[in-house]
């Protein structure tokens, strides 16, 4: 199940674990350069949905209840070592849950990092996109910043990874959490100063989900504050784990 689940980036030998969880319509190869900026102190450890990349054949889930059980049981199964979750937009939701489910059994995270993202306890600030016509859909997406409007363009590629996303954005526009406990680890909170999704008094309100501490750290940029080099993100999981900072 790991294996299908969660793809190894960095050193088989790191003494800290992160399993990162990408955006809507991101894949687990997005997080591949992050491997290099976090050696040798954080093996990265990229989560594979169903729908994309090595799993492109599998429908992808439109609900967080059929990801959260499966996916906790392979970072279980996985993690062999201490280890952090982090989540991006779509992907800080699913972190969060499956945060939720691990931090009941007998290997909690040391840490959940979440960026871009509303906590689920606040209310939407736009309408839902995922039943927008193909066009609108696609136009929405890239008004968004993460997807080239090249990408959109060309519609053999169009064909293979609009249900996907799609799917996605299904997933997180219904998303409402899920009932369980209140955490205990503390929460890293991450956000570009120009994000349309979330202001600086609504990432501070994921204190509300943990009974640890919340640190934030904001990065010049928008929504995809984190999409070029990761040394800026990387110096701040490095201090969030107590982990030497190059």
């Amino acid at each position: 199940m790991s294996g299908t689940w969660v793809k190894h980036f960095g050193p088989e030998d790191a003494p800290v674990l992160l399993y990162c969880v990408a955006h809507a319509g991101g894949g687990g190869g997005f997080f591949r350069p992050w491997a290099r900026a976090l050696a040798p102190g954080v093996g990265v450890r990229a989560v594979v949905l169903p729908g994309r990349e090595s799993r492109l054949r599998e429908p992808a889930a439109t609900s967080m209840a059929e990801v959260v059980a499966p996916l906790a049981a392979a970072v279980e199964a996985d993690a062999d070592r201490p280890y952090a979750l982090f989540g991006h937009s779509m992907g800080a939701a699913v972190a969060y849950e499956v945060a939720r489910v691990l931090n009941t059994g007998p290997r909690p995270p040391l840490r959940l990092l979440v960026s871009g993202r509303r906590p689920p306890h606040l209310p939407a600030r736009f309408p839902p996109l995922h039943r927008l016509g193909p066009e609108e859909f696609l136009d929405a997406v890239v008004a968004m910043g993460g997807t080239p409007r090249e990408l959109v363009e060309q519609p053999d590629l169009v064909r293979v990874f609009l249900p996907g996303l799609r799917a996605d954005f299904t997933l997180n526009e219904t998303y409402r959490e899920l009932p369980g406990a209140v955490l205990d680890c503390p929460v890293s909170a991450l956000t570009g100063v120009d994000d349309p999704q979330v202001d600086a008094v609504e990432i501070r309100r994921w204190a509300d989900v943990t009974t640890g501490a919340l640190t934030v750290h904001s990065f010049p940029g928008g929504h995809f504050y984190h999409a070029g080099p990761p040394d800026a993100v990387a110096v701040v999981v490095r201090e969030e784990l107590a982990l030497p900072v190059r």
